[in-house]
């Protein structure tokens, strides 16, 4: 759809749809969490979460355009992933129409465009003439500037959580040549905007990336991805500088495929696999964070277990379980 059509739907007034009636049953959990830790998860529009986030009655087809006026209402649920601006720049008009959707307190992450991260074009058919060719937009602070950062800044205002840099498995080249060159993007990028870069190659975690990061106030996003380190290893790796606040996204477990997962868990509507493992160790990890005054933002994907909201509710008891015992 053209941006342009995309500004002009977000100008309508959201429709308020109902959240799911269970949703109340998490408020006393919601409560007993630190108002720092924030969890959410990576965008809204599941209709397997008809009758978990959205009301029963609600329509699938109306997810997409108007799903956060519910979603926001679960008390769990104070961040979300904008995925769909990886794929193309989004308008102003757009983040604004996802932020009108939302109270105050709430906070969106953003992904941004993928042609920022890509340095040469994989070889997949929606690249069409593109396949396998050199991206000259790869880390090029202007058309991020232009393009990505001021319609994020724009668009959502108090409500930005991070724009977040992820970089896909791809051939980087030399690690230290890629974090000076990730380094010299950062720092000209505009300032009063928060940066996160995701890793998807291990090579690059190295000392010299996170030098990078902390010295142009970006944060690192620790991930739980199939072949990345875990993400206690992650935090091993990183200086303080550079991951306060603390950036967790759960995706996949270790090994596992992007496809096969998806299979295997649709329609997303229940826990299929329990990864008591790495629950128990981002729960740690946050806990140990909040510990130390850092603020927390977790990220939950439905491919971590099956359904991200089922995921997130039961992170955030592996939390105050984790406060509580530490209290004692």
């Amino acid at each position: 759809m053209p941006t342009d059509r995309q500004g002009a739907l977000f100008d309508l007034a959201p429709i308020d749809l109902p959240a799911a009636k269970r949703v109340l049953d998490h408020a006393g959990l919601a409560a007993e969490l630190p108002d720092d830790i924030r969890l959410g998860a990576m965008t809204w529009s599941f209709p397997g979460w008809i009758g978990i986030v959205y009301d029963a009655g609600v329509s699938g087809k109306l997810l997409a355009g108007h799903g956060l006026t519910a979603y926001a209402k679960h008390p769990l649920l104070r961040i979300v992933e904008i995925d769909r601006s990886y794929y193309d720049p989004l308008a102003a008009a757009v983040f604004r129409g996802y932020a009108d959707q939302v109270p105050a307190g709430f906070r969106f992450f953003a992904k941004a465009h993928e042609e920022c991260t890509v340095s040469r074009f994989p070889l997949h058919a929606r690249y069409g003439a593109k396949r396998g060719q050199h991206n000259p937009r790869f880390l090029d602070a202007a058309y991020a500037a232009d393009a990505v950062v001021a319609p994020f800044a724009e668009g959502l205002g108090s409500k930005m959580g991070g724009l977040l840099f992820q970089f896909p498995p791809q051939e980087a080249g030399d690690p230290h040549g890629f974090a000076d060159r990730l380094h010299d993007f950062l720092r000209r990028l505009p300032r009063g905007v928060p940066y996160a870069v995701e890793l998807r190659n291990a090579e690059l975690l190295t000392r010299d990336y996170g030098a990078a990061l902390a010295d142009a106030r970006a944060v690192h996003c620790h991930n739980r991805w199939t072949k990345m380190p875990s993400v206690l290893a992650q935090v091993r790796q990183i200086p303080p500088a550079a991951r306060r606040p603390l950036l967790i996204r759960w995706l996949l477990r270790e090994g596992e495929r992007f496809d096969d997962a998806r299979a295997r868990y649709l329609p997303f509507d229940r826990i299929v696999d329990e990864d008591d493992a790495n629950r128990d160790m981002i729960a740690q990890v946050a806990a140990k964070a909040h510990r130390h005054g850092v603020p927390v933002f977790a990220l939950v994907d439905n491919k971590a277990e099956g359904c991200a909201p089922e995921s997130i509710v039961r992170l955030a008891r592996a939390i105050t379980g984790e406060l509580s015992r530490r209290e004692r």
